[in-house]
């Protein structure tokens, strides 16, 4: 792959007067680790937490990168780079062109996909996989790059970020393309906004989920209103947004977009979407919420096999996100059609969506047994933890039994509220491990066991987590809900710098074996054929 340094730089500001100079410069390769610099590159110097770009420029001057993206306008730095033959460009922000320089390289796969970009607080990752799933269930291939993977329609790969650096997220988009992906969906976190790393492209639908104060402190943002103008960013640069309309910050995240937005909400009249008529229901073993949901002058009675408010909050975004996308595809391919004829997809839309909700980690129910609930949750903080436990009270449970450790090498005042939380939510909870890291486990438990003496739950502690899981399966009583809540998604045990491989499902595949509790064991096993054959 090669271009000319015309062609991918030549929109950034002042760049015009050296046209017939850029358009004779054929670029090899565009990076921005200066470990990666080869003859002919353009490196772009990005200033990180750890080390600065700009310190890196002698090193591409030797290795003969053909062009260097700076920040910094040096009139030593211009001089040494044209002594050496080098283009020396800058711009105001590094991270901004090398989101526009990576669209440009990939060939702008952004516009032969329905891109669809969700931000929020809480339900990103549910929503992002609803959408995708559904998608996928009506006959559209969609990829997804969120916090558990990235899926480009052929392989998934372990996310390191929410969202990727700009480099990675369009080389992503371009191999969905390469795989005949129809759509992309993807959760956008604020640092991926705030960094720029969805720019160069527009999104064709921006949804808001909800937003609360989270991610707030060094090296993130420094008070609510930075978090809530980054989220913002998101809709400066999309066709079309959706929103939870029940959300108080709705509004000032929207901006200019309110006047056309899409939006949703529970008992709220004038919304595209709403639901009403909600009802917990337990059906096997299963928790799950009845409603009625309402586009129009029509209505639908649903049920979604997830509990709680916040299950109807995702189903309704992503519902009015397939609808839309599935509406755009329409037009793409020169069909004739409206929004309001779209909206006649609704039993078959609400059918592949709500008979696909299971995410993997979040709220994932496990059939176990038809006698008593055993989910898997990421909840994993206090706030976190507090919103399902309370959710799970709706549906009046014999006992909630809750199993979860804490961190290592993290805040100890997250183990107090979590104690405090699962001590006054639940009848028993198992203090055990997670990701201890450097830190002796006991440790940890001892600080969780703190915050659990303020109030009157019980607990034990079994430090192995397997054997934790073992001790809830073994003494659950019919009519518990049993969580496994902190890991989710997570398929290690980190120790000592180690990334150990453990997996709670299998772990209960493991448990069921062992106790010889076969039927179990082929329901649960009928579930993660995968991790059976293992």
């Amino acid at each position: 792959m090669s271009k000319t340094l015309y062609e991918l730089a030549g929109g950034i500001p002042g760049t015009e007067a050296r046209r017939e100079e850029m358009e004779k410069t054929v670029i090899t390769a565009l990076v921005y680790d200066s470990r990666k610099i080869v003859e002919g590159c353009i490196f772009v110097c990005i200033r990180g937490a750890k080390f600065d770009g700009h310190d890196a420029i002698p090193e591409a001057i030797e290795k003969k990168a053909a062009a260097v993206i700076a920040e910094r306008d040096s009139e030593e730095w211009r001089k040494r780079c044209k002594d050496a033959g080098v283009s020396y460009i800058v711009c105001p922000d590094t991270r901004l062109a090398l989101a526009v320089l990576s669209a440009a390289w990939f060939g702008h796969p952004a516009k032969h996909l329905i891109t669809i970009g969700i931000t929020g607080t809480k339900g990103k990752t549910t929503t992002a996989y609803l959408v995708r799933n559904t998608l996928n269930g009506c006959g559209k291939k969609c990829g997804l790059i969120g916090t558990v993977e990235v899926n480009t329609g052929s392989r998934s790969i372990p996310a390191k970020n929410t969202t990727p650096e700009s480099y990675e997220l369009q080389q992503y988009m371009a191999e969905m393309v390469e795989n005949g992906c129809q759509a992309v969906v993807m959760e956008v976190s604020s640092q991926g906004l705030m960094m720029h790393r969805t720019g160069g492209f527009v999104f064709d639908i921006a949804v808001f989920t909800n937003l609360s104060p989270d991610h707030i402190g060094p090296n993130e943002h420094k008070d609510f209103a930075d978090y809530l103008h980054c989220k913002s960013l998101l809709f400066e640069q999309t066709q079309l947004a959706i929103c939870n309309e029940d959300d108080p910050h709705a509004k000032d995240v929207l901006g200019e977009k309110w006047e056309e937005r899409l939006g949703y909400g529970i008992g709220r009249e004038g919304c595209t979407l709403s639901a009403d008529e909600l009802k917990p229901f337990r059906k096997n073993g299963v928790l799950g919420t009845s409603l009625r949901l309402k586009a129009g002058r029509g209505s639908i009675p649903c049920e979604i096999p997830q509990p709680g408010r916040f299950s109807v909050y995702n189903a309704m975004a992503a519902y009015l996100s397939v609808v839309t996308a599935l509406e755009l595809l329409r037009q793409s391919d020169g069909a004739a059609g409206s929004n309001a004829e779209s909206l006649a997809e609704t039993a078959r839309v609400t059918d592949t969506l709500f008979h696909g909700m299971t995410v993997k980690g979040r709220l994932e129910m496990l059939p176990v047994s038809e006698e008593y609930t055993l989910m898997i949750d990421y909840a994993h903080n206090a706030m976190a933890l507090e919103s399902l436990l309370t959710t799970l009270k709706e549906y009046h449970p014999e006992r909630i039994v809750t199993l979860f450790g804490c961190g290592g090498n993290r805040a100890k005042s997250r183990r107090y509220e979590m104690g405090e939380v699962s001590g006054k939510l639940s009848d028993l909870t198992i203090i055990t491990s997670d990701n201890p890291r450097d830190e002796e486990p006991m440790d940890i438990i001892e600080d969780i066991i703190t915050g659990m003496k303020k109030t009157d739950g019980g607990y034990v502690t079994v430090p192995d987590r397997k054997e934790a899981i073992r001790y809830a399966i073994k003494n659950a009583k019919p009519g518990d809900i049993i969580i496994l809540a902190g890991k989710g998604h997570e398929d290690y045990q980190e120790i000592r710098g180690v990334k150990h491989p453990m997996d709670e499902r299998r772990l209960v595949l493991e448990i069921l074996k062992e106790e010889g509790m076969d039927d179990a064991y082929e329901r649960v096993a009928k579930q993660y054929p995968e991790l059976a054959q293992q």
